[in-house]
């Protein structure tokens, strides 16, 4: 039985993940999953859990187009 890396919950239905680069990560839910791997907004600091938006050549990337707006990047628009 593995246990999860960010709650130590030790489970039977643990399963790993292998990150960018060969990196593997084991957790017991989607939950600790996110809290572990998910990026976060360069604005508000939330995590990102679905598409969010990125500006280039900045690499920055932000849960919305109200964020990239808050951080003067005015011509990003949502997915639509």
């Amino acid at each position: 039985m593995e246990s999860c890396e960010v709650c130590g919950n030790a489970y039977d239905k643990a399963f790993k993940v292998i990150a960018a680069g060969g990196q593997q990560h084991v957790f017991d839910s989607f939950e600790c999953a996110f809290h572990a791997l998910a990026p976060r907004c360069d604005h508000c600091g939330c995590r990102i859990l679905g598409h969010g938006v990125e500006v280039a050549p900045a690499k920055k990337t932000y849960c919305c187009a109200h964020c990239a707006h808050a951080e003067g990047h005015r011509d990003i628009k949502d997915r639509q």
